[in-house]
């Protein structure tokens, strides 16, 4: 756990120095699946519970924890989604493809939206949720070291994934939408 924490606080707050750490890291999707995503992941979908069905007082306990684990499932598939998405366009933005930095590029730039998803304990507070956009900024900034892509194309390479990445999540709130009449 402190391993996660120290990577968290270094994405975070350095993440120009971290995405180079990152980039030397071997490729492990499994312990970046199970050690990074599956802790932070839950911190959304767990304060989405308790803020829904707790406190907003709107849905029942037993729809709420189908929600969280649909919630939890669905981030997982949005990670994987927008990896293949950094991958599949790579060579767009005159990069080389490279799945395992994907991945690890795609996961570790979601994670201010997962810290922000503390904000759905209290729905008044839902709208705090929009700083996790800094992940935009840590996407842009870590697709040099991680995709090798030239500083000048990092911009529009950055934008067209975050575009793609806003459409995902749209899309997964419109089918919690339509599951649980509320997304997240």
């Amino acid at each position: 756990m402190e391993r996660l924490i120290e990577r968290v606080k270094a994405i975070l707050l350095m993440p120009e120095a971290e995405w180079l750490v990152i980039a030397r890291e071997p490729d492990d999707t499994a312990a970046l699946l199970t050690r990074y995503v599956a802790v932070l992941a839950l911190i959304p979908a767990l304060a989405g519970f308790f803020g829904v069905s707790l406190f907003g007082g709107n849905r029942s306990v037993f729809a709420g924890l189908i929600g969280v684990a649909v919630s939890y499932l669905l981030t997982f598939a949005a990670v994987f989604i927008v990896a293949h998405i950094v991958d599949a366009v790579a060579p767009t933005f005159g990069v080389q493809k490279n799945f395992p930095n994907a991945l690890k590029l795609t996961v570790y730039s979601y994670t201010p939206a997962w810290l922000a998803g503390i904000f759905l304990l209290l729905p008044a507070l839902s709208l705090l949720t929009l700083v996790g956009l800094y992940g935009g900024y840590l996407l842009w900034l870590g697709l040099p070291p991680l995709m090798q892509a030239p500083r000048a194309k990092a911009l529009p390479y950055a934008g067209a994934v975050v575009l793609c990445a806003f459409i995902i999540e749209m899309l997964i709130g419109a089918v919690q939408f339509t599951m649980f009449g509320r997304a997240r």
